[in-house]
């Protein structure tokens, strides 16, 4: 999603468009630090 918007952004300079990028690369690091209690446990051993 982020590399067509980017793309579409680039191609027509429509706001809508960098925002939906900005949200989405916003979206995938948020979800980047969100890690299952289970697997911080496994992370530390």
């Amino acid at each position: 999603m982020r590399d067509f918007s980017w793309k579409y952004f680039m191609m027509t300079g429509d706001v809508d468009a960098y925002l939906l990028y900005k949200e989405a690369a916003a979206l995938g690091e948020q979800a980047a630090f969100e890690i299952e209690p289970d697997e911080q446990e496994e992370a530390l051993e």
